[in-house]
This record gives structure tokens, sequence and C-alpha cells, in this order.
């Protein structure tokens, strides 16, 4: 029977209600035919029975179905013919319905009435559904019975509103509204209307909601109007139907003012509804927007909707505990039922976002212009990339967003985290755009953006299962296989943690990893230590016989490269080894506190780890540069402080002993051999007895090894030897000073020795016997220099952290001969061309480089003046200047400033023939920690001037002389300009080896910059004491000299190397505080007390004081050393760094005009000039400073005039060529086109950002814009005028490239102004118009010029300003032809002449042609042969105004 009663297609939308009522019925049907009898045709002399037995229907009684034997079609037209033909009509309707009325009184009868039919089954039957409507369902299919079966239903139907469901589950007032949907047509559907409102108005609560659901599917459209209104005033009136009413309202045909009125009613709702009812709000109301109104909408709604404070609030707060966990608890039914509410609300939304294009594009726009950071909320960041996932086009559009809302600090980690927590249920489904993106966030060049990147991979690896796990992974191994170094280093700073978080989910995606190591060739070495370091940490975690495969692997990779015969593959396979070996020999003492014993390692896990330290160094020990690199990773490993206290003994045991044989002798035993120079230990700090003491066998070490080829002079002492390469001494050094530092927590009194000892050296100073050596010779004595130092550098690097005054004393005596010694090396370089120097730094960079650095060392020697190998400008190519620091910044983005150079100024004196700067040798020298700096607390910078301040440390004689203090801060400099410099700033050019930048400073990249910039802020107040000292030294050198810096009485040397002094501490401090880093919350605090310490050197402020008040009074601070800068460059690095300060604040005007005015104070100094230079001041610093300037005066015009008014004239008044501007000394006729060149930027930089007038604005800033048009020109016409003087080159270059720029902003900005200004302002108009057509004629003789002379350079630019001078023609008289003032302009041919003025005669033979018509001078001027001349065209010809004809022909 339940097969007989299943619905047919044309019956498929009837209401889930009736389908259910009619199943449940069933099984009662059948018990009822046990216990009923009455089960038998419904026997009634009734027209209403007769009529539709007649029809073919027979009722049943009880609760039996009633059978159609027909038709449900064909029984609706008999009976409708029956009546319509019957003889009492319309009568019969009445009485046909009264029997109606007076068979359903019973219950059961009504009940079967509206329940289906049953269709006999007969030969004659279709083969089709055998479902049938119910009784009354066919009687509203017959049209003359329509209005009154719908008058009786709802008459019966309130008899049943508050009755409880009957025992068989049918519920009546459901059933009866079911018979009223979908009716093939409705005759009175006004009716109906009313009578179903008036019905949902007194029916309970849960009938109104299945009434109002009912409505679509009940109404015809024309009553869609009439019921949305009611249903907008119910609403208002019951908040309980809000769900129904609008999801039917989304169903119905309405006007849109009624859906915004009632999308307003619901959004100030929004905020108290419940989770469950919020999908269904949210549908009506992305339904409802319109194109007009769509960011209005998404705005608000975005406002309104505080999605993280109603889902799951408990797990909101316990996000941060939770997640160093592996996972959480699972969550209550309340919560997995809210978690169901918001994936259904995030569905609604994916659906609006991917159809309705103009919702996505309204939400992106809202978020963007969101401005202030705490209004951006996590729902922001989900719906971005929901919408990046859904929709292709706005792709783009949503990455520009995302970078913008990163760069400005809007969107955080901390947002970031919450969101994936909160969300992580629907983003995980949209996880491949998640990676997508971050793919691309990786491939910018913004530091902060690429760490949102890595953050994406980071939360989507937590947060995402496995599959996704095993995505972000491969992701970020394609990243660090693509060769871009900022992304390798960021997709392994990923993998790395999430290594060390979460191991044993990276253990299954280990394989994807070990796939990286056929890509080492292009890594650098950091990278390949963070590598071996995430397949370590895998091999040897906590669960080591579940990663058994991946320690095989990496064993046997290891001992393949270690193996190899190409060189670079073993140094890989060591620093493999050695990161391996470090993981293995960890120390765990951390992790198993409770339990200390555990923490060290056991036997078996040392021998593991001692047996792979042996093999490394039996692979290594055949070649020095192995075995360097091998103590250098070994000892970067202990400084670590990551060994094992029983590893690490076993290493110290080993190195101390090794150390001692290979490279420490008697003082007492003096070598003796066939050496090329007498043998003497020399820079011992101890008075040693003949018999005592100790001695670096360094000589004959490096003798044996240069000459170990001529067997014959090798001595029988070292025969007897093992061989040990000198070139490992620093190195192996540093290895054991570092176990004895660990072992002995920071004491070296087991080495102190090593600090005072002398070294087996011969005479270094060059004396007469320099000329005379041969070249083997020459480069032995640089070989044992280079050597000398880097010792002397790792004794330092070992020794400046020693507190007693004597090891204090010592050190600075070490740091005073590593001055002295580079001194001595670069007269020896200076004669040794050719010559490369024994490796110092080990990493593979380093072995990449030395052919370069070669080549520059010989280039330095045939090349005079060249230093540091940077190209200098044609005009100060000269080395001989006392100001070497002009040469050091004549590039800024170079890391490497000069060396020694004023020193080497004073002692080569006349015989400065070449200039070398050790710069050219960064990568030959050992490297400085860190820690090194904390020497700038000692002593002081001018004993001569301080003395009276260090009265307190008289019995601790130590001094750091200028030298010295000098040779800190360029070390300091450099480091920081590698570490804390934006990436973008130092972009490797193209064709570059990528590690170049970086050699010399592997140990520092061991640090993080956050590392570094603490370490220089713990050294900020002793470089505000010697900034301080430098300061007083000048001002007193100034007033000595009357204000003459260089007086008869000054000493050369040491006023330049105070004057690099103060340059050097400006670079530190600018790097310092423009470090990018500030701007992350985490630095906050330290940018805070680095600028309190900069206040209390002004005065003692108050504790806690704000930011602002902080800024203010530091950049008062530093704007005080601007009375005693030395030279040019100082000035430029001060005003830099004020405006780094300047930058942080968020009120810069005031302090922006002292900049201005300090850049103009600097420009008006004279400065000193060098011996050889024309100008002390390298070109492209004046640029600097002047751009500068123009960008932050209040009025730029003003400036330029000024400029260009007074101190230009004055230059061309004076009477001697090296004369300058008596206003703007630094203006002279080498720095005119300097001047010329940024003051044309400026100008057309200002009016180009100039906002355009319109129509409408007032007339006060008509006239205002025109004054300020005025000025322009103005400034712009005494520029161009400058060409009649300054005709060179350059200067006319720069006149063709920004006069057309100029002439095209005055056509966008200026001619629209000109439109409506010129009948009320006509005499200023024209006054401009024809100021103007003086200069572009002067462009036009300039045009004429380029091509006489047939220079390309300056030709290339004449197609494009003659094309720019005709469309200002024509711009011209459609202003004058707008104005009714056609008349006054006329167009006539111009003359080719040359920048005199003089007419160039090869025009003459053209002439007559051209004066024929002057309408048609364009034309006749193409046909000419002046362009095979090479000579300009008139096709330009410029417009004539003049002021009479205007006057009489205008209106």
């Amino acid at each position: 029977m339940v097969s007989k009663r299943r619905q047919s297609r044309s019956e498929d939308k009837e209401s889930l209600t009736e389908d259910t009522s009619e199943t449940r019925k069933q099984p009662l049907s059948k018990k009822t035919k046990k216990f009923h009898v009455h089960n038998e045709v419904e026997e009634n002399d009734s027209v209403f029975v007769k009529l539709l037995k007649t029809a073919g229907l027979i009722l049943k009684t009880g609760e039996s179905q009633n059978q159609l034997a027909v038709d449900q079609i064909v029984f609706q037209k008999k009976l409708f013919q029956t009546l319509r033909k019957h003889p009492s009509y319309p009568k019969i309707i009445e009485e046909f319905v009264s029997g109606l009325e007076s068979y359903i009184e019973d219950q059961g009868s009504f009940r079967n009435c509206l329940l289906s039919c049953e269709r006999l089954q007969d030969e004659e039957a279709s083969m089709g559904s055998s479902y049938c409507k119910s009784l009354i369902k066919l009687l509203l299919g017959v049209d003359i019975l329509q209005p009154s079966i719908i008058k009786i239903l709802f008459e019966k139907l309130p008899e049943f509103l508050f009755e409880n469901v009957n025992s068989d589950g049918i519920n009546m007032p459901r059933l009866i509204i079911n018979q009223l949907k979908w009716l093939d047509r409705v005759v009175d559907s006004k009716d109906l209307t009313t009578k179903i409102m008036q019905l949902i108005s007194i029916a309970p609560v849960y009938l109104q909601h299945d009434f109002i659901i009912s409505l679509p599917e009940i109404l015809g459209d024309s009553q869609h109007a009439d019921v949305g209104k009611e249903l907008s005033d119910l609403l208002t009136e019951n908040t309980l139907l809000t769900v129904p009413i609008l999801d039917v309202l989304s169903s119905l045909q309405l006007d849109p003012k009624l859906l915004t009125k009632v999308r307003q009613l619901v959004m100030g709702k929004l905020s108290s509804v419940m989770l469950d009812d919020l999908p269904v709000i949210i549908k009506f109301i992305l339904h409802s927007i319109t194109a007009t109104d769509a960011l209005e909408v998404v705005s608000e709604l975005r406002e309104r909707l505080d999605l993280e404070h109603c889902i799951l609030p408990s797990r909101l707060q316990a996000s941060q505990s939770k997640l160093k966990n592996k996972g959480w608890t699972s969550s209550s039914g309340n919560q997995e039922d809210s978690k169901d509410c918001v994936v259904l609300f995030f569905d609604v939304i994916k659906s609006a976002v991917r159809y309705e294009k103009i919702i996505s594009e309204a939400w992106i726009k809202a978020i963007e212009n969101t401005t202030s950071v705490s209004e951006h909320k996590i729902f922001d960041l989900a719906m971005l990339l929901i919408i990046y996932s859904t929709n292709i086009q706005t792709k783009k559009y949503i990455e520009r967003v995302l970078r913008n809302k990163i760069r400005s600090g809007c969107f955080e980690e901390e947002l970031l985290q919450s969101t994936f927590y909160i969300h992580y249920l629907v983003l995980k489904d949209i996880c491949p755009s998640i990676l997508s993106l971050a793919q691309s966030l990786l491939h910018s060049l913004d530091q902060s953006i690429i760490l949102f990147g890595s953050l994406l991979y980071k939360y989507a690896f937590k947060f995402f299962d496995t599959y996704c796990q095993q995505e972000v992974v491969g992701a970020l191994v394609t990243h660090i296989c693509s060769g871009n170094e900022a992304e390798v280093d960021t997709a392994l700073d990923v993998l790395l943690e999430l290594v060390v978080i979460n191991p044993s989910a990276m253990r299954p995606n280990a394989v994807f990893i070990k796939g990286i190591l056929d890509y080492l060739n292009n890594m650098s070495p950091q990278q390949i230590r963070k590598l071996f370091r995430i397949l370590s940490t895998l091999a040897f975690g906590k669960q080591h016989e579940a990663s058994n495969h991946i320690q095989d692997d990496l064993h046997l990779v290891i001992r393949k490269q270690l193996s190899s015969t190409i060189f670079k593959y073993k140094l890989i396979g060591i620093i493999g080894a050695v990161t391996m070996a470090g993981i293995m020999a960890a120390d765990r003492s951390r992790s198993f506190s409770l339990t200390p014993r555990r923490g060290d390692l056991s036997n078996e896990q040392c021998t593991q780890v001692t047996s792979l330290l042996q093999l490394v160094h039996s692979c290594s020990e055949q070649s020095p540069q192995a075995s360097a690199l091998y103590y250098d990773e070994f000892a970067n490993l202990i400084q670590g402080r990551k060994l094992a206290p029983k590893a690490l003994e076993w290493v110290g045991q080993t190195i101390f002993n090794d150390f001692q044989d290979a490279f420490v002798v008697d003082i007492c035993v003096v070598p003796e051999g066939d050496y090329p120079f007498p043998v003497k230990a020399l820079y011992g700090l101890e008075d040693y007895s003949s018999h005592d003491g100790i001695a670096i066998n360094l000589l004959p070490l490096l003798f044996s090894q240069d000459f170990a080829k001529d067997g014959d002079r090798r001595t029988s002492q070292e025969s007897d030897q093992k061989s040990v390469s000198p070139l490992c001494l620093a190195p192996y050094f540093r290895l054991l000073r570092l176990c004895v530092e660990r072992q002995h927590n920071g004491n070296l009194e087991e080495i102190d020795g090593l600090l005072d000892c002398p070294l087996f050296l011969t005479d270094l100073e060059p004396g007469e016997r320099l000329e005379s050596m041969s070249i083997k010779e020459r480069s032995f004595i640089c070989s044992l220099i280079f050597l000398t130092l880097n010792w002397f550098r790792e004794v330092v690097n070992a020794f400046c952290g020693q507190t007693l005054p004597e090891m204090k004393g010592k050190v600075l005596t070490r740091l005073k001969h590593i001055v002295e010694l580079q001194r001595v090396l670069e007269k020896h370089l200076a004669v040794t061309p050719d010559y490369v120097p024994p490796l110092a730094n080990f990493d593979l960079e380093t072995l990449e480089v030395t052919p370069h650095t070669s080549t520059a060392v010989s280039a330095k020697t045939r090349i005079q003046g060249k230093m540091g190998g940077r190209k200098r400008k044609a005009d100060g190519s000269k080395t001989s200047s006392p100001d070497r620091l002009s040469k050091e910044d004549n590039s800024e983005c170079d890391p490497t400033p000069s060396g020694r150079s004023p020193l080497e100024k004073e002692l080569k004196g006349k015989e400065e023939k070449v200039s070398v700067s050790l710069q050219n040798y960064h990568a030959f020298f050992r490297e400085l920690d860190i820690e090194v700096f904390s020497i700038l607390r000692c002593g002081l910078v001018a004993k001569f001037i301080l003395d009276s301040e260090m009265h307190t440390e008289a019995t601790e004689v130590v001094q750091l002389q200028p030298p010295e203090l000098l040779f800190l801060l360029e070390d300091l400099s450099q480091k920081l300009e590698n570490m804390l410099t934006p990436s973008v700033a130092r972009r490797i050019p193209f064709l570059k080896s990528k590690g170049n930048r970086n050699i010399g400073f592997s140990h520092l990249h061991q640090r993080s910059a956050s590392e570094v910039a603490h370490s220089v802020f713990r050294l900020l107040t002793p470089l505000c004491n010697h900034l301080e000292n430098i300061h007083n030294y000048f001002q007193c050198l100034s007033a000595e000299n009357h204000g003459v810096v260089d007086g008869p009485g000054m000493k050369v040397q040491e006023y330049h190397i105070m004057s690099s002094c103060y340059q050097r501490l400006l670079q530190i401090f600018h790097a310092f505080f423009a470090w990018s880093g500030f701007v992350q919350p985490e630095n906050h605090n330290l940018l805070y007390l680095a600028l309190d310490i900069l206040t209390k050197r002004l005065k003692q402020g108050e504790p806690d004081q704000p930011l602002e008040e902080l800024l203010s009074q530091s950049f008062h601070y530093l704007q005080n050393f601007h009375i005693s800068i030395p030279t040019f460059q100082c000035a430029l690095y001060l005003t830099r760094l004020l405006m780094v300060i300047l930058e942080k604040s968020t009120a810069p005007t005031q302090n922006k005009e002292k900049i201005a005015s300090l850049a103009r104070q600097f420009l008006c100094r004279v400065w000193p000039s060098g011996e050889k230079e024309k100008s002390g001041i390298p070109n492209d610093q004046l640029q600097a400073l002047l751009s500068i300037y123009l960008e932050h005066t209040d009025s730029v015009l003003k400036a330029i005039e000024e400029i260009a008014g007074v101190g230009v004239p004055e230059l061309i008044n004076s009477p001697t060529k090296d004369a300058s501007s008596s206003t703007f000394p630094t203006l002279t006729r080498h720095t005119f086109v300097i001047f010329f060149r940024v003051m044309m930027a400026e100008l057309e930089k200002t009016v180009k950002g100039l906002q355009v007038a319109t129509a409408a604005d007032s007339q006060q800033i008509h006239e205002e814009k025109l004054l300020y048009w005025n000025m322009a020109v103005r400034d712009f016409s005494i520029l161009i005028n400058l060409i009649k003087v300054f005709d060179s080159r350059p200067v006319l270059h720069i006149c063709l490239k920004y006069g057309r720029l100029f002439v095209e902003a005055f056509l966008k900005q200026c001619m629209p102004l000109l439109d409506f200004s010129f009948r009320k302002h006509r005499e200023d108009v024209l006054s401009l118009l024809e100021t103007f057509q003086l200069n572009t004629r002067l462009l036009h003789h300039l045009c004429g010029h380029s091509k006489i002379h047939q220079d390309t350079k300056l030709t290339k630019h004449v197609p494009l300003l003659k094309k720019t001078l005709e469309l200002l023609v024509c711009r011209v008289k459609a202003m004058l032809t707008l104005n009714s003032c056609r008349e006054a302009f006329w167009l006539g041919n111009l003359k080719n002449r040359d920048l005199q003025g003089e007419e160039i005669i090869s025009q003459n033979s053209q002439e007559s042609t051209a004066e024929e018509s002057e309408e048609d001078t364009a034309s006749q001027v193409s046909k000419s042969k002046a362009a095979e001349d090479g000579e300009v065209e008139a096709s330009d010809g410029e417009q004539e105004q003049e002021s009479e004809e205007s006057d009489n022909d205008s209106d």
C-alpha cells in the first residue's frame, strides 16, 4: 500500500508535512482493519455523495482511503460538467457544498477528505504513478467550487488550532493549509490572502511559523506586495517570527524600498539574534542588496557582526594555552551545534559572494576603507580568505588590500591566529586557496608581508588535517627549491618551527624534506645548517624508533659528501655533520628538569657523536680550509650552548692538547732554519725572561706551507713534524676558547697566556728593502700580516668580556696593534699586485668571491684613486682628499665603507702613488663578535680635551684612542648595515653572486636581527658619550681656530679620524632607529627604552612619558649636534637620522619644518674641500640633501625661486671659476647641474601633485590656484633661462626631460583652471600664457640646438617634447574658443634658432613657403627638408596672444 502512495512528479512540491502524516497513518490503518468493521462505502442519498460517485470517486467510511475510479483530471472535468449542466445550476453548487459541510462534520470523514485518495487499479488504468490528490484538493481544482471550499476550510481550521496532534501523528492545521499549496489557479487570490493573514494573526507561534513558510506556495505573484507589507508589519510586532518572515520575503517579488526598510529593521536587531537564526537573516540581507547600496549595507553588516563573541567564547579565551598543546579537548554538544551554525552562516556568505560580484567587491572595499587598527576583526580576515577562494577575478585586488593592511599593522599575528582558531572548520575547506595566497605573499620584497605569508603556512599546518599538512610541506619545499634567497630562508624557518612544535605530524612528511638535499648546491651555508637541523631533529627526536630510516639516509648523505673529491661538497658535508652532531648531542637538561640525569647523553649516544666527529676530522685533516670550516662550525655549535656536558668534556680534552702541540712553542726555543727573513718574537705584552713564556709559531708554519714545493728548503725540524696549516690558527683558537668558556662559565684563566704571548714573526715595517723584495717574498710578508691580524682579532673576540683592568688594558693594546698592522699592510699591498690573501672565512661563498677580490686588488694598484671597487664621479675620482668620508658614502647602498683612509693619507705623505682600501679584503679578515663592542664603554675619545672628566678612573689607565674607536665604529656600522637594513634597500643586483654581501658576517647571521638590535640598544649610552665627546672636540677646535675648521694649528690626521668617527656614529644611530623591526609589537618597548635613553641625555625627565614626548625630546637632542658637524656627509646622516625619528611621530608637521631649516643651514654652510678635489661634497649626497630640503620646506616654489633667483645670479656674477654663491656656498659651477636637476624635478613633482581645479570650486580657490601657477611658471621661466649661461650637455638634457614633464603637467592641471578663470581674471591669464610662451619658445630653440649638434642623448627627447608643445597650442586655442575669444588666437611660424637666439641659416630656404599661409603651417613644415638636414621643424608654432586684440574681440 505504501508503494501505491508515492507522489507523482506533478505533485513533487507537496509539503513534507503531508507526506509525513500519510506515511504515519499506514500502520494505524492496518491495525484498525482488525478492530473496525466499518470499512464500507458511504451510502448516502445526498447530492454531494451522488455527484462524487457520478464523477468517479467513492467515499469510504472509517479510516479507509477514498477511492478514485478515474484519472484525477477526468474526475475534475466530469464533476465540473455535471454541476454546470445540472438543471438547478447554480443552486446545485450550494447543495453540493452544503452536503460537503455535513459530511466533514465527522472528524474522521474530514481527515479522509484531506488525505490522498486511493486509485483503483483496473485493466484500463494508466501505467503512471498511482498517487492521487486528496478529495479537498481535487475539489479546489474546480473553479466554481473553489471559493466555497476555501471558505469552509478557513471556517473549519480554527477548531484545530489549539488541539494537540492526533494519536496518529497528523497535524490537522498543517494538513488543511497543505490543500491550498500549488493550486493551478486561484479564483479570488485577494480574498485568500486576507483569510490566511487573519489566520496567521490568531494562530499559535509554531503554526504561525508553518503558515508563513507556506505563503510563497499558496499565493500568486499579484499578492506579493500586499503580503510583504503585512509581513514587515508583523516583523516589528513579533521578533520570534523573524526567521520565517525573512525566509519568505526572500522568495517574494517585492518593492526595493520595502526590502530596504525591512533590512534596516533587521540590521538593528542583528546583535541580539540567536546564532541559529543568523544564516537566514544574513541570507535575506545579502539578497536585498543592490549595486547602489552594496557598500553601505556591507559596511554596516561588517560592523554589527561580532562573530568571535558569540562563537565559543570559552574556546577563544583558552586559545593561547591550548595552542601550545598538541590539540584541544572535544567540544560539548552546544559547541557542536554552534559549529554547524557557523558553517551554515559562512555557506550563505560563500554563495552570495560567489554569484554576486557587487557583494564581494563591496565587502573588500568595506575592509579596505577601515583605517583604525583596532577596528579590524577576525571576521574581516576570514572574509578576505573566503572571497579569495571563491572569486578568481578579485584575487589581485584582495592581495593588494592584504599587503596594505599588513604594512600598516592592521593584520598582525594575533589576529591571524585567532582567525584560524575560531574559524578553522570554515578555512579548512579553502586550504588550497590559503596556500596559494601564502605563496603569493612570499614572493614579496617587504619583510612584514613575507612574515605574514609564512604565518599562513604555519597555522594551516597546525589547524588543518593530514592532507592539508602534506600540501603545506609540499608548498614550503617548492619555495626552498625556488632559489630565491628570501623565500628559501622564510620557508626553512617555517619548517624548522613546525618540526620543533609538532615533530610527530612532520615526521610522515620527511620524505618531501629529504628531497631538498638534491638542491644543496644553490643554498647558502646558513640555509644548509637549517636544513640539516630540520632533518636531524626529525631523525633524532624523542621517538627514535620511528625515525630510523631518516637517520640512515642522513648518515649516507653526509658520508657521501665528506668523501667527495669535489671540495664544495666536502664543505657541505662538514656543515651537515656538525649540525647533526649538535642535534644528537643536544643538551636536553631543560626538557627534563625534574630528572636531571636524563638530560645528559647515554654512552651509546656519546659514542655515536664522537665517531661522527672523528669521521669529519679524518676527512678534513688533509685540507686546511676544510679543517678550518670544521673548527668554525663546531665553535658555532658550542657558542649556541647546545652541547650536552659529556660531549663538551670530550671535545675540550682533545682540543686543548691538539692546539698546544700544533701552534704553541716555548719562547726560549727560537726556530732555526733557512728562512728568508730573520725570525723574532714580536708583539708580546709581558717582559718574559729568556727561559719562560710561550709564543705562537706563526712564521715557521707559514714558511713550511708556502715553500713546501721547494723540498730542499724545508728544515729538518719541520720534516719530522706533522704539517699544520697556519690557516687553522684563528679558527682553532676560537673553538678552544669557546670550549674553555663554556666549561668554566666564562673564566678564561686556563688560556689567558695567549692574550699577551708574542708571535714568531719578522720585522713587518716596510723599510728600504721593500722595493728590492721578490714578488714571492712580498706575498709571504702580506700573508704573515693577514694571519697576525686575524690572530689578534680572535684574541680580542675572546678576551673582550674580561672585567679586570689589566685584561682590559691588554685587549686595548691588541686593538692598537690591529690598527697599526692594518696601516703596515696597506703599504705592502700597494706594491704587491694580484696578491690573493689566505682565507679567513671558510663558508662556501668565500670560495666564490676569491677571484673577484683578487681582480679588484690588482685594479687598485693600477688605477690611481679608485676606492673600494666603487665607481667615482668624473669630477671626484682622486683620492688625496683629507676628507675621505666623501668617498666612502658616494654610494649609500654600499655596505663597506673605506678602511684606514685618514691614517693612510698622512703616513704616506708625498709618496702616495696608489690607494689601497682594505675593504676590498673584507672577506680575508676574521669576523669580530658583537660582544667586542663592549670595549666602547672604555676610556677617552680624545684625551687632550677630556682629561678632566676621567679623574675617577685615574687608577686604571685605559684609553680608547680615536684610531681604535674608528676601527670599532666602522665594523659595527657594517654589521648594522648588513643586519638591520631592509632587504629591499640591499637587493642583490642581477648576475651578482647572492652571497657576496654576506661574506664576513657568518657569525653575525647566527643571531636574529632582534638580538643585534638589543645589543646595539645596550651600547646606546656609551655611543651617546662618544657622540657628545666628539661634538665637544669640534666645538673646541672651532673656538680655537675662530670658526675656521682647517686653520693652521689643526692636526690634519686627527681631524679626519674624528670626522670619520662622527659619521660612523651617526650611521649607527640611523641604522638602529631606521630598523623596520620596530613596527612589530614585540619591539615597541625596545624603541621606547631607546628613545628614553636619548631623552635623558638632554634632561632627566619624568618616568613613563608618552611616546610622542620621547620622540620630540629625542629629536631635539639629536638636532643639537648640527652645530659641530664637520663634514657634509655627517650633515646628511644627521638629517636622515632626524627624518627617521620624525617618521615615527604621529604629528610631524612642526619638526618637518625644522628638518627643512636644518637642511638649508647645511646647504648654506662652507664645507672644507679636498686638496685635489674641486669639491669635498659627493654629488649624490648633495642631491639627497637638496631633495630633503625641498621636500620638507613649506613652500617649494619660494625655495626654488630663492636658489634660482638669488643663489645662481651670485654664482654667475662671481669673478673666479672656483667661486661659489655667497648665500648657498654649496652651489658652485661644478655642483650647479645637481641643483638644477633637483629644482626641475621638484618643481615638476610639486605642480603634478596639485589637485585639478573644478568649476564647482569657490572663487577663492580659483584665485589661490591661479596665483600658485603664476609662481610655478615664474620659477620655470627662471630655470629655463639659465641654459643661456650654463649650456653644458647634462643641463640641456635635464631641461629637455623635465621641461616636457612640466608642460604636460601644465596641460593637465592648469589649463582646466584657465578655462573658467579667463573671463574673471583675463589679464592674469594672459600674463601667465605670455610668460609660458617665452619658455616654450626657448624649449623650441633647445630642440634646434640638439639636432644641430646631433647629440643622440638630447635628440631622443625632441619628438615627445615637440608633440607636447603642439598639444599646448591646440589646448590654448580650445580655451580661447570656449571663452568666445577665438579671434585672439593666431598661429605663425617660428624660425629655428640656437640657444643664443641666432637664426639657423639653413632654414632660410624654407621661409618663403612657410609664410604663405598661417593656417596651414603644420602641413607645410612637414613637407620641408628641415628634417633631412637634422634641423627642428616648426610644426609646433607658438601661440601669440596680444592683450589689445583680446580686449577688442572678447565679450
